[in-house]
């Protein structure tokens, strides 16, 4: 234990020998931390958490091949394909 606290004395006083670096070090930290914050909290919400919807398992992904409307390859997902088929359906009815 009484080497830990020479270690902690000493650092400070290397701290108050150079101000400069000190404040370097410890504005790199904080932006480390922040930064890896905001990204882990950016992940967690966008991949790691489940949709807040009731059923999950009916989301489906529309797909269609042809020439649509801000299309840039010929297979795009747009929901424009779906909009001529989806007229014998209500929304949100049972296929």
């Amino acid at each position: 234990m009484t080497h830990i606290a020479q270690d902690i004395r000493f650092a400070l006083r290397s701290f108050r020998k150079a101000p400069g670096f000190t404040a370097i070090a410890i504005l790199s930290l904080a932006l480390g931390i922040g930064a890896n914050t905001a990204i882990f909290s950016l992940v967690d919400q966008l991949i790691l958490r489940l949709l807040p919807i009731r059923d999950p398992k009916s989301l489906v992904l529309l797909a269609g091949r042809g020439r649509h409307y801000g299309a840039t390859t010929a297979a795009t997902r747009s929901p424009i394909p779906c909009i001529r088929t989806s007229a014998r359906r209500t929304p949100f009815s049972p296929a």
